[in-house]
């Protein structure tokens, strides 16, 4: 197989059997809240997001994200003092607490001896023979208010006190926006990049990084990269594009996004850093003998 046919195939999304695995997990988690009668009173939104929900995920990484939004109750912050006026604070009974024990009673009801509960964050699922791992996750409203408009996203409460914003939305909206931009072209751009990273990790060539990573790494290279006639020099055009842009420090300006394009990729709290980035890029292109 030459090289070009490797990587177009690395371009490809799960295989249609994984795909019905990946369905049938959703459908029965829906399945799960919906027949779980304390969450009769709550309003819930039930959603997938992540990579397979985007559409960028591999075999690899083929789990299923779901999140479970209680829109009876809206968290907000605002960017300065004074862009909102607070209305009557929530007086019911859905608690971050009461969410996740609800959910976790539902998890278990449906999935009896395959739920594990010592995450801080999600609900885990494990897979069997007809079903992918899951991650159930337990989320809030969230208005994130500014000078002019506001933001719409989730917030999460962490059973260790933290809590995480996410803004799934606009990270689809995006990733459609781009690949529609790119001839259909990042998306497969973006699996490409997540199938080298895996290949790498399993020969033991390069360390192990985070999927989501990949994916803000391909969405981060301007549209222009994707627009060669091969796979193979569009990713040479990626990997060189990474590398150069990713030398230094982290600048004030022209600052690289996650997908969401509401949070800087790189900052001191985040799994990764500028220079995952550029040493993933020069691995790959020597793992690939580039020139």
């Amino acid at each position: 197989m030459s090289l070009e046919d490797k990587l177009s195939g690395w371009t490809g999304p799960s295989s249609d059997t994984e795909k019905d695995k990946q369905d049938r997990t959703e459908r029965m988690i829906r399945e799960a809240i919906n027949s779980h009668e304390p969450l009769n009173n709550c309003s819930l939104n039930v959603f997938a997001k992540g990579s397979y929900a985007n559409n960028t995920n591999v075999r690899a990484d083929s789990d299923v994200d779901i999140a479970v939004e209680c829109t009876d109750v809206l968290y907000w912050k605002e960017s300065e003092k004074g862009n909102h006026t607070p209305g009557k604070p929530y007086e019911g009974i859905w608690t971050p607490a009461k969410l996740r024990a609800e959910l976790v009673s539902a998890m278990k009801a449906k999935f009896p001896g395959q739920v594990d509960t010592s995450g801080s964050t999600a609900i885990q699922i494990n897979s069997s023979s007809s079903r992918v791992d899951a991650d159930v996750v337990p989320c809030f409203s969230f208005r994130y208010y500014m000078k002019y408009g506001s933001r719409d996203g989730t917030k999460i409460f962490k059973t260790d006190g933290s809590s995480i914003v996410n803004y799934p939305i606009q990270q689809m909206d995006n990733g459609i926006a781009k690949n529609k931009a790119t001839g259909y072209a990042y998306k497969k751009g973006a699996r490409l990049l997540k199938r080298v990273e895996n290949a790498m990790a399993a020969d033991g060539t390069f360390r192990e990084l985070p999927s989501f990573f990949m994916e803000c790494l391909a969405y981060n290279c301007p549209d222009h990269v994707f627009s060669h006639s091969t796979w193979t020099d569009r990713l040479r055009a990626m990997l060189i594009y990474i590398w150069e842009n990713l030398q230094g420090d982290e600048p004030d300006e022209d600052r690289w996004l996650e997908v969401n394009e509401c949070f800087f990729l790189f900052h001191s709290d985040q799994k990764w850093s500028r220079k995952d980035g550029r040493e993933f890029a020069k691995a790959a292109w020597n793992y690939f003998g580039f020139k």
